[in-house]
């Protein structure tokens, strides 16, 4: 299967994704939305019809079949006590034991043979509001429950409220709903598109980044390797050879068998960088006298180069970092300052304090590096000058290390090219 093919393969597995997620998510805020409209537009007319159901009960407003006299109350004044009006909203039916409906008269006679005259008690739902549709076409809630008044002629009360507006609104609202997702859903899939490929970024700069890096790794070992297998099967066809005679060869294969060594730890190094299983051993040491100590070897070496190597110290403070990772730091820094300058060159090593961050500059005045170069030479494998850097035995990891383990102590580290001729490395680290 073909990268690209992978690649929308997997684009396409997030957008499906990202899609059933924000669908997942709209699907249950939009329920519990409409549960709570539906919810407070029925709360309402729920109180009502028991508010009224209280009021029957504790007032005795029970309406019989045969009109008479209402008995009349007085107040303490001696006036009369005028009892609850009925709400207009709610229509009173009283059952008989027979399931008849007793009080015709009051309801109207217009309304009871238009609607109620095919309407049947059911007692499972006693003292539960339930909803009710008359004629397929008007919506109610009632509450039916026992007639507690001393009427025969009564058996059960039922009070019954007209929803038709709560309906429709609910309706309205549920087809709003519905618009909403259908834009939602087209919403989504745009957004799941343009999600899916800011995902597939990193994972396709990932898989880029790995490939490269085994292409140049597998080519970086294949040069020493063969060097090595054609010195060794040269050795082979002449077996009677002395080893002083073969003296070249066999210090040619040593060469790379050294260079291949430190090709295998360099990569050792960036893996484990890269899975972020090295961790930083902290120690307190001066950074001074730190720096002192692995200059010296340096010191010899560029005089027997005949370059000039000048140090000059003025941090006089304690750092707490990674003592063996800092020296792989400044020995990647020095290497490379005596790999690129010539005879009566210089390369020095500063340390001081600014801003209060600990400062080191390693400077050389050798070939220094072209203005356009200097963003890229922390890439692994890169290499400015890919034939000069194969005769210093370079493979363009070691700046790529160093950028690392400066990183790993919160610090920076940064190239100038410097007015007359060479380069400065700037490393900065917190105090």
């Amino acid at each position: 299967m073909s990268r690209r093919r992978i690649f929308r393969k997997q684009q396409l597995k997030f957008m499906v994704l990202n899609l059933v997620a924000f669908t997942i998510i709209f699907s249950i805020f939009g329920i519990i939305i409409f549960s709570q409209v539906q919810n407070t537009l029925f709360s309402k007319t729920d109180e009502e019809l028991i508010v009224f159901k209280n009021k029957m009960l504790a007032e005795n407003l029970f309406w019989e079949t045969k009109p008479h006299p209402p008995n009349k109350e007085f107040e303490r004044n001696g006036a009369p006590k005028e009892k609850q009006r009925p709400n207009p909203r709610i229509i009173v039916l009283h059952w008989n034991k027979d399931g008849e409906i007793v009080n015709q008269g009051e309801i109207g006679t217009l309304l009871y043979e238009n609607y109620l005259l095919d309407f049947k008690l059911d007692e499972k739902v006693l003292d539960t509001i339930t909803n009710i549709t008359i004629n397929e076409q008007y919506h109610f809630r009632y509450l039916l429950f026992e007639d507690s008044n001393d009427n025969d002629d009564i058996a059960y009360t039922q009070l019954l409220m007209n929803t038709d507006a709560e309906q429709t609104i609910i309706h309205n609202f549920g087809k709003l709903i519905m618009i909403c997702s259908l834009i939602f859903i087209i919403l989504s899939i745009s957004a799941s598109y343009i999600l899916s490929k800011k995902m597939m970024q990193p994972i396709i700069a990932a898989w880029n980044k790995q490939a490269e890096f085994v292409e140049n790794a597998s080519h970086e070992l294949r040069t020493p390797l063969t060097v090595i297998q054609n010195k060794l099967e040269l050795l082979l066809r002449t077996p009677q050879e002395k080893i002083a005679d073969k003296f070249e060869s066999i210090a040619l294969s040593l060469s790379e068998t050294r260079r291949l060594s430190k090709l295998t730890s360099n990569l050792l190094t960036l893996a484990r960088a890269d899975s972020a299983e090295t961790q930083l051993v902290l120690e307190s040491f001066q950074f001074d006298d730190f720096v002192q100590k692995v200059s010296e070897p340096y010191i010899e070496i560029a005089e027997s180069q005949d370059k000039h190597f000048w140090l000059s110290l003025n941090s006089k403070i304690n750092i707490n970092a990674d003592k063996e990772r800092l020296h792989q730091l400044l020995v990647i820094l020095l290497d490379n300052a005596l790999k690129y300058t010539n005879e009566h060159d210089s390369i020095g090593v500063k340390t001081y304090i600014e801003d209060l961050k600990i400062v080191v500059e390693v400077t050389d005045t050798g070939i220094g590096i072209k203005e356009e170069n200097l963003q890229n030479i922390f890439e692994r494998f890169y290499r400015e000058d890919k034939a000069r850097s194969r005769e210093t035995g370079g493979v363009g990891l070691g700046l790529s290390i160093a950028q690392w383990i400066v990183e790993k102590h919160h610090g920076t580290i940064s190239v100038l090219k410097n007015q007359q001729k060479g380069t400065t490395f700037i490393v900065k680290f917190p105090k």
